[in-house]
């Protein structure tokens, strides 16, 4: 989903488009710059230690092309070679996305997200809950088996509102302006519509590793 909405559909990950995309990708010496992706005019904080390369995924649990994309990257992320650390940041284009993006990292702290990642996206886009006040995703966290008291506390926490709040400093240094979307190494941002698909994004950000590798 873009502030504005998208008009490619970043479902459109089959694997023709991503051979096409590949002969094409040859033909035209590799992806574009100002096309494919964008190169930050100043470069925005990693986390990952020295010898690492950051990839950053941004993405909003209501976005529909977020949950479609998340098997894709997960994929991605299994194959991914082992100086390549990713990193998941959810968006906040507005103030009413705050609880889903607090519920992420409440997830974090308490080493929830591999077990109940998949499951908020599944209870927004199967069940159609909403999960967009503090209230209804505690309600959600407590029927996943999570104390309530303790998942209120952690979400209000000066933690967790650090983190949102880092979250949408590092979305606004890569000019996040729709989800999903990629950041790599705090230099680089591709996402489905510059790369039309996601499948490519993810290829283009193979490519931008490789070349954050040879420095």
């Amino acid at each position: 989903m873009q502030r504005r909405e998208f008009s490619i559909s970043a479902a459109a990950v089959a694997a023709s488009s991503a051979g096409a995309w590949s002969m094409a990708a040859q033909a035209q010496g590799g992806p574009r710059e100002g096309t494919d992706y964008l190169v930050l005019d100043k470069r925005a904080s990693v986390e990952a230690g020295a010898g690492k390369i950051e990839v950053v995924e941004f993405f909003w649990y209501s976005c529909t092309h977020c949950n479609r994309f998340e098997p894709a990257l997960e994929e991605w992320i299994k194959k991914a070679p082992k100086d390549v650390v990713v990193r998941r940041v959810p968006i906040s284009f507005r103030p009413d996305f705050e609880p889903q993006q607090r519920l992420y990292y409440v997830l974090e702290t308490m080493n929830k997200v591999e077990e109940l990642h998949k499951k908020v996206f599944y209870a927004i886009h199967v069940e159609k809950q909403l999960l967009n006040t503090p209230e209804v995703v505690a309600a959600w966290a407590e029927k996943q088996g999570i104390d309530k008291a303790k998942f209120v506390e952690i979400y209000n926490s000066f933690s967790v509102a650090t983190k949102a709040r880092k979250a949408t400093q590092l979305q606004d240094a890569y000019k996040v302006d729709g989800v999903p979307a990629l950041g790599i190494a705090g230099r680089f941002y591709t996402s489905g519509s510059l790369a039309q698909t996601m499948e490519r994004a993810l290829q283009i950000t193979d490519f931008l590793v490789a070349q954050v590798r040879k420095g």
